[in-house]
């Protein structure tokens, strides 16, 4: 291989001097990097500076050095692409794909294995705190009577309430939205597979808002249970819940809302700090195996629009490898893919075919044969 390359650790910095065109270029960094593939290198690391464009072929030979790396989990980076470069990524809508460096030091950088942590002491730290208010502050009985702050443990007149007793249920009720706030962002940091929508974020946080609510109304009183049983039993979600696990964090959002309510900050503290870690337990033991499938994407003619089929799987972060090529009138390719168990087929047609514009006739998916 031509193209220079250097050995840093476990990466290795390929440095192409040309432009990535077909006919030489493109084609042999290509060929390069899956050599080095199955050489046993899996962290790879593109130095662009020395390519002043970049053609379709060139952006094979990218997206497939990238599936590559998804494949055998490794890396596949980027470093500082030139204007025209980075034009023709943004053209293919690949800018994003693609993690892209400034320089190659930072690209060289290995991410540990705390890489998580941050996301787990920023929720750790306010819910530890509210565990040591909760447990070692607050006498119980706190959202029951309020003795603590009427003085002295006396008994208030009846009917008779402080005036500061409002703004202490603001506070549960803020209490409430944080710990929302925080199983939601943990929550979401756990699932990049499919992101939910920014209702159905603000939805966790409301129902942890409204458990609060609801026990600081209800006040030990059955009548009010009643009521707001009988009022909640008209209401209607017509909002489809596709992951089985959502609903299960609304119910927990909704018992740790309830916690906040009546007072009881140890528990709402804990229960928050549990679920937040046991989310990343169950990322890393619950991930599930991609979906093997078999498609076939048929061109107009005879010039199939191979960068645009690469780009779309690259995107989707679909991998990919060609398997079968027919030439007729029109040229198709069979592709097996490993894609998300949740990933949309329909999607994944209607970006290939691109109204028409990729040059693309049909897109037919089928179950892979046991003998490919």
């Amino acid at each position: 291989m031509s193209v220079p390359t250097k050995v840093v650790g476990d990466r290795l910095i390929l440095s192409p001097r040309e432009a990535l065109l077909a006919g030489g270029p493109a084609e042999e960094l290509e060929s390069g990097i899956q050599e080095l593939y199955k050489a046993g290198y899996r962290h790879l690391v593109i130095d662009l500076r020395g390519v002043s464009e970049m053609d379709g072929a060139g952006i094979r030979a990218l997206v497939r050095g990238l599936t590559t790396s998804q494949r055998l989990d490794g890396s596949f980076k980027l470093v500082a692409p030139s204007p025209a470069v980075l034009a023709v990524l943004r053209m293919a809508q690949l800018e994003a794909v693609f993690p892209v460096f400034a320089r190659v030091e930072p690209a060289l950088g290995r991410r540990g294995p705390w890489r998580n942590a941050g996301i787990l002491i920023a929720a750790v730290v306010p819910v530890v705190a509210l565990v040591i208010v909760g447990v070692r502050l607050l006498p119980a009985g706190f959202g029951e009577d309020l003795q603590w702050l009427q003085g002295g443990g006396r008994e208030p007149a009846a009917g008779a309430a402080p005036w500061w007793q409002p703004f202490v249920e603001v506070a549960k009720l803020l209490l409430a939205a944080a710990i929302g706030v925080v199983v939601t962002a943990v929550h979401r940091r756990y699932r990049v597979d499919r992101p939910q929508t920014q209702s159905m974020e603000q939805a966790q946080v409301l129902l942890c808002v409204s458990g609060a609510l609801m026990m600081i109304i209800i006040n030990g009183s059955i009548a009010r249970a009643f009521g707001i049983a009988g009022a909640a039993s008209i209401i209607r979600f017509r909002t489809p819940v596709e992951d089985p696990k959502d609903i299960t964090i609304l119910f927990l959002l909704m018992g740790l809302g309830m916690s906040a309510g009546v007072g009881e900050l140890g528990v709402a503290g804990l229960g928050t700090l549990f679920l937040c870690v046991f989310l990343a337990v169950l990322h890393r033991i619950g991930a599930r195996r991609p979906r093997a499938m078999m498609v076939e994407v048929e061109a107009e003619s005879r010039d199939f629009p191979t960068a645009h089929v690469q780009s779309v799987f690259a995107r989707n972060r679909v991998i990919f490898e060609p398997r079968e090529v027919s030439q007729g009138k029109a040229m198709s390719v069979r592709y097996y893919t490993l894609l998300d168990q949740d990933q949309s087929l329909e999607s994944l047609s209607e970006q290939l075919v691109d109204g028409g514009r990729a040059h693309v006739k049909s897109v037919s998916w089928e179950l892979p044969r046991k003998t490919e």
